[in-house]
Order: structure tokens, then sequence, then C-alpha cells
């Protein structure tokens, strides 16, 4: 019989997902002369075998082009090696940050990520939710669009653990990172009291989200702190929070009498929206109207006028509500006390807020 030499691929059997048979364990196992138990070992248990038959198979998995199925060790084991991360709007740099801590600490634990957005769309992150629960993914990280996420359910059938990610947990049903938005808004509004600025536009994005709330709330903290009139706040509300709503914002408190003499910001994409705005109408940034944006994203930085920032730690928050998720006991019945990790808010003065 004619000898295929080890790391040469044999007629008949084309890497997987090349069209024809695809290659199997027992091919593997086959053309490293071995059995099929010791290829299963050398993919799930290799401390179990020697170096010389670890790296006999290996040599065949690679001629061959063995690809293992994922799928059916997914039902072997009851779940995936993958994570699911469903965020409000991946255009948001503060959300990229947060993604890149969690990948960085799932991977850590040798999983990966599935990252979708929800686009602030409850039917969005609903349908995410369910697609992550028919995957059987290990575990699920959500911000979610309102108080109480739509697609739960489905993650709580299938025993998925879940994690609140920017947003503290309604309850105990979950762990929960977040930062304490009450103190940014106060932290940012402060700021602003103290340039003595009487009149203060607080541009928002939808109040349906308790980030959004939650720093109008923290707004109405620093004016009774400094015994101000929390008619002080005027509020413009927008559909979405990115630059393009920031513009349109911005139009619209340069239409507010008396005008306002200072904007802050839900974050900065809304409060680099409302610098252009501003620019395209010949005010001043700080001069004529001072600005505040939230997060201290890398662009605040860098804008025309360095913006003035309430900063979030993105990448910690990930990373932490990752290492929270997975440890989440398997058994859903066990006894588990979920954490809530509360980071705190830092106020970054830059030009942008500095009228004096």
């Amino acid at each position: 019989m004619h000898h295929v030499p080890r790391g040469t691929r044999r007629p008949g059997l084309p890497a997987n997902g090349s069209g024809g048979r695809t290659v199997s364990i027992k091919d593997v196992a086959r053309e490293a002369g071995v059995s099929i138990a010791t290829v299963s070992n050398a993919l799930n248990r290799p401390e179990l075998l020697s170096a010389s038959t670890r790296s006999r198979v290996q040599e065949a998995i690679d001629g061959l082009g063995y690809v293992r199925s994922e799928s059916a060790r997914q039902l072997r084991a009851g779940h995936s090696r993958i994570l699911g991360l469903l965020v409000l709007d991946m255009r948001n740099p503060f959300f990229v940050g947060l993604a890149h801590g969690a990948e960085q600490a799932a991977r850590r634990e040798g999983l990966g990520m599935m990252l979708c957005d929800s686009s602030q769309d409850p039917g969005a992150e609903e349908l995410y939710l369910s697609l992550f629960a028919e995957q059987r993914v290990r575990g699920v990280l959500v911000t979610p669009t309102d108080a109480v996420p739509g697609g739960l359910d489905s993650l709580r059938r299938n025993g998925i653990p879940y994690s609140y990610v920017d947003r503290t947990a309604e309850g105990a049903d979950a762990c929960s990172v977040s930062v304490d938005d009450v103190t940014g808004g106060a932290l940012a509004v402060g700021h602003l009291l103290e340039q003595d600025h009487e009149r203060i536009a607080y541009v928002s994005g939808p109040m349906t989200l308790a980030q959004c709330r939650d720093r109008r709330s923290g707004a109405w903290r620093a004016c009774d702190e400094a015994a101000a009139d929390r008619d002080a706040i005027v509020t413009v509300e927008t559909a979405q929070l990115d630059v393009a709503s920031g513009r349109d914002a911005g139009s619209r408190v340069l239409g507010l009498r008396p005008r306002p003499s200072a904007v802050f910001c839900a974050n900065d994409l809304l409060a680099l929206g409302v610098l252009q705005a501003m620019v395209a109408a010949g005010v001043r940034v700080p001069e004529d109207i001072a600005l505040v944006g939230y997060d201290d994203i890398d662009f605040a930085a860098a804008a025309a006028v360095p913006l003035t920032s309430v900063r979030q730690p993105a990448f910690r928050m990930g990373e932490t509500a990752t290492e929270l998720l997975l440890g989440e006991p398997a058994d859903a019945g066990t006894d588990h006390a979920h954490r809530h990790v509360v980071f705190e808010p830092e106020l970054v003065v830059r030009r942008s807020s500095l009228t004096g």
C-alpha cells in the first residue's frame, strides 16, 4: 500500500469547510496510528499523553486540516467557550474600551467574546439575548436599554448566567459593574456652578436610559449643594447619544431664551456635536458657552477645544464584569451572593469649561 507521509493531506479528505467530506476524528486517529480516545485526549486532556504521542496527533491534525467541531464539543460540555457581550452603541469609544477589557479578561481564561450592538433598540436587545441563549454561550454581559431587559428569560431558562455592565442591577438577580453616575453628574455641574454659571443646559440621551437619568439627578444634587435653583438646569433630550444628535441639540440650545452660558452633555459624542454646532454658529467655547462632556474618550483631549469630561474607567469596567460573570456557579441552584461593583468617576478639567 502506498504510504502517505505525515503532513500530507490524503486524497478525498479536504480541509473542513472546503467542500466534500469533512475530516473526522477517526481520520486523524487512522493517520496518527492511535485510537480515537487518544485523539480525544490530545484535544481535551493533553496532559494525559506523552509528548511524542501529542506530537504525532498534532502532525496528523495539521496534515489533514482537521478542525474540531465546536458544536459537538458544546453538546458534550453543555455550553460553549464563548461569552456574549451586548452593548448600547459600538460607535461610542467608551464601549470599545469596555469591550476591550472584557475580551482581555475572557482571553486569559481561554474564552472568546461575541460582541453585539443593540443600538439602544429594545427589540434588537431581545433578539440578541435570545441568540446567545440558542448558542448556549458560557455567559452574557449586557448593558440594557431599560430597567427590565427583554430576552433575559431565555437566558434563565437555559441556565446561562449574566451580569450587567455600565448599569447597577435592579434587585439581586445578577452581578453588576457600573460607575456612580449621580456623582459624575454632580462633579460636572458643580464645576460649572463654581465658574459662576447660573443657567446650564443638560444635553441628554433618551431618559429611558438609567445613565441619562442618573447624570441629571447628579446635576440637580450639585444645585442643591450650591444652594442654586434646580430650574437652573434646562434639559434638552435627544433620541441618540451620537455626534449628529449633539449637533442638533447644540442648535436647540442656541435657540433657548435666555441662552444658557454652559452645557453639560450626557456623553462626549454629544459634547463634540454641540461643539461643532457652536463653531458653525460663530459661538466661542468657552468664552461664550462653556462645555463639559462625559466618558473622557480619547477624542475629548484631541478636540479643537480640549473637552472637560467626566472620566469612566471603561477597560476596568469590562474586565471586572467578565471576572464577576466567570465567578458565577455553573449550577443555577447554588447559593451565590451577587456582587455589585461601583467605580467612582473623575472630573478631568480642560479648556472647554474654563471661562475665567
